[in-house]
């Protein structure tokens, strides 16, 4: 398909979601050149065109655009901001786009950082998922210079729906409020189901009789699946729920709110992973409620 337009696009941490994204860049025209730290998975993409760095520096020494799609605020600047890492092997006038769902107040200062630096910088978490990543269909909420979002818009087309928040950092407070909502939802669809289940209902045909109601959603229509199913293979680990309730309570306390919601739900996802259910879906949530109500008992949390 050709280099579309010039843009070369370095991209780091081609996991669940990112190996999906990089594909798509590259199908869609861009010369796209990656790094994840377990190099089997981005190895893999060598067959929709994407080359492979040995280092995080090498993926972006030559981009005009990196991306970055790793787990954690703590580990994008480990590897973003460290000695020899992205940033300080990026070229002035060049754009690093985090693309990871990190605290407010670290992308606020990889900003500041990047811009000593000449390089422009963009915030922009995502939601959908791996089947968001997969189809291209991911809610993209970024924070950023307008018309610095706006120059990427062909870089963001293959990905998903663009929207523009305000300045650094707010696409990650975007991306607290969606946590926080898709957190919450996915706790009382496993609710609701446990209720059905133990009432002596189907929980695969009350789901099925919700769909199109008030009660519809995604995380009804897909998650609830999971639970019906049984299937808790990842698509968003349990962990990284944690981590992002766990970062919308720490900003939440900061400015002096109180959203109990919240507290409860991050109070399950933390048994989930302390049950050793980190690594399993978020949906599974639905395993912790059946546990605490084993042989008709009620667990405190």
């Amino acid at each position: 398909m050709g280099n579309r337009q010039g843009r070369h696009i370095g991209f780091v941490g081609t996991g669940i979601m990112g190996g999906h994204m990089a594909r798509r860049l590259a199908e869609a025209g861009f010369r796209v050149t990656a790094w994840n730290r377990t190099a089997d998975k981005a190895a893999a993409l060598a067959a929709a065109g994407v080359e492979l760095a040995g280092s995080p520096a090498g993926a972006a020494s030559e981009a005009d655009v990196v991306i970055c799609m790793l787990s954690s605020g703590p580990v994008c600047d480990e590897v973003l901001l460290a000695a020899g890492g992205v940033l300080e092997a990026m070229r002035p006038g060049a754009t690093l786009v985090v693309m990871s769902s990190i605290p407010v107040e670290t992308a606020r200062s990889q900003a500041g950082q990047a811009a000593e630096r000449g390089v422009r910088y963009i915030d922009a978490p995502v939601s959908g998922g791996e089947t968001g990543a997969r189809d291209g269909s991911l809610a993209i909420m970024a924070g950023g210079a307008a018309q610095e979002i706006a120059a990427l818009a062909d870089v963001f087309a293959p990905l998903g729906r663009l929207t523009h928040i305000g300045p650094a950092g707010t696409g990650q407070l975007a991306k607290l409020a969606n946590q926080l909502i898709v957190a919450s939802n996915i706790c009382a669809v496993a609710e609701a189901l446990v209720l059905a289940e133990r009432g002596g209902a189907d929980p695969a045909k009350v789901r099925e009789a919700l769909l199109g109601g008030f009660a519809d959603s995604t995380v009804l229509r897909q998650h609830g699946q999971r639970m019906v199913d049984g299937n808790f293979t990842p698509g968003g680990p349990a962990k990284y729920q944690l981590k992002d309730t766990g970062t919308a309570l720490a900003l939440a306390g900061a400015l002096k709110l109180q959203l109990p919601i919240a507290e409860t739900v991050d109070a399950l996802f933390r048994r989930l992973v302390e049950e050793g259910g980190g690594d399993l879906d978020h949906s599974a949530v639905f395993l912790t409620l059946q546990n605490m109500n084993q042989a008709g008992g009620a667990g405190a949390l």
